[in-house]
């Protein structure tokens, strides 16, 4: 069988499955389209700006995905005062440039004057799946160097990308909180840990097991349904990320908390098992 492929053609084919869905997400990742952006144009800045990042190569505007679904409806809820965004992962930078932008600053006047930053600063949420989660932790990175604090980090099946680091959380971060899952080809980091344990709280490490795919993953592509299935299931999963969801109306609905120096250090916590059905029930 396959005798008239040639010798390097055949030594290909056990590594055709992996070819086939990162060239075929490839393809589907072209439109560098700012999906989910919500104009500012305001003197003041935003009281709060929520940026989300795709995972893999998918497009930001692509309507199957939980990242941009949350986005939306939370948009609905928040209408004024909260810039809303949602970047590919690989477009981090871009993101970084916008918060600065929307903040009305610029490198130079961070680099003279620090404090202005900190002054000017609204809640800052990130969150983001798989490559999205690794660049939420590179920009968290970022806005420290600029001295500018963040108010929560999400991440879902973080899988670190090449240059990055997705597993301290920077001092700059309030709240973090890491979700996983252990199965298939891809899955995510099991455990994410404070740079400074008196400046950033470890919300939990949630581990999500799928013995079924749910059916909301029906409108993703056939080939991540079919060799990365559980790394999908955690991103189509909507007890998940209605979860999720609830974290940040959460943080946007409450005022911002100074970190307590006098207390005990908040602890990392150990990775949790955690069911879909306890997050739908608000318990992680």
């Amino acid at each position: 069988m396959f005798d008239f492929l040639s010798s390097p053609t055949r030594r290909l084919f056990p590594f055709l499955p992996l070819l086939l869905v990162f060239f075929a997400a490839f393809t589907n990742a072209q439109n560098p389209a700012r999906a989910g952006a919500t104009s500012h144009h305001d003197s003041q800045p935003p009281q709060a700006i929520v940026i989300g990042f795709m995972g893999g190569n998918v497009a930001p505007d692509d309507p199957t995905r939980n990242e941009l679904i949350i986005s939306g409806r939370l948009r609905e809820s928040f209408p004024t005062g909260t810039y809303f965004e949602i970047f590919e992962n690989r477009r981090f930078e871009d993101a970084h440039q916008k918060i600065l932008q929307v903040l009305g600053l610029q490198r130079e006047t961070i680099a003279a004057q620090p404090s202005e930053a900190k002054k000017q600063t609204p809640k800052i949420i990130l969150y983001g799946h798989s490559w999205g989660a690794s660049a939420v932790v590179t920009v968290a990175d970022e806005l420290q160097r600029d001295g500018i604090p963040v108010t929560l980090t999400i991440q879902v099946d973080s899988i670190q990308k090449k240059g990055q680091h997705d597993a301290v959380i920077p001092a700059n971060v309030a709240l973090a909180v890491n979700f996983y899952q252990p199965d298939g080809l891809l899955h995510g980091r099991q455990e994410i840990r404070a740079a400074d344990p008196s400046q950033t709280q470890i919300l939990g490490n949630f581990r999500v097991n799928y013995k079924e795919m749910p059916s909301e993953c029906s409108p993703y592509p056939w080939y991540e349904r079919k060799f990365i299935k559980t790394h999908i299931a955690i991103e189509c999963d909507p007890a998940l990320w209605s979860r999720i969801e609830s974290l940040i109306r959460e943080s946007l609905a409450t005022p911002p908390v100074e970190p307590d120096h006098n207390d005990h250090a908040a602890q990392p916590a150990k990775p949790t098992e955690v069911t879909p059905v306890s997050l739908a029930a608000g318990r992680p």
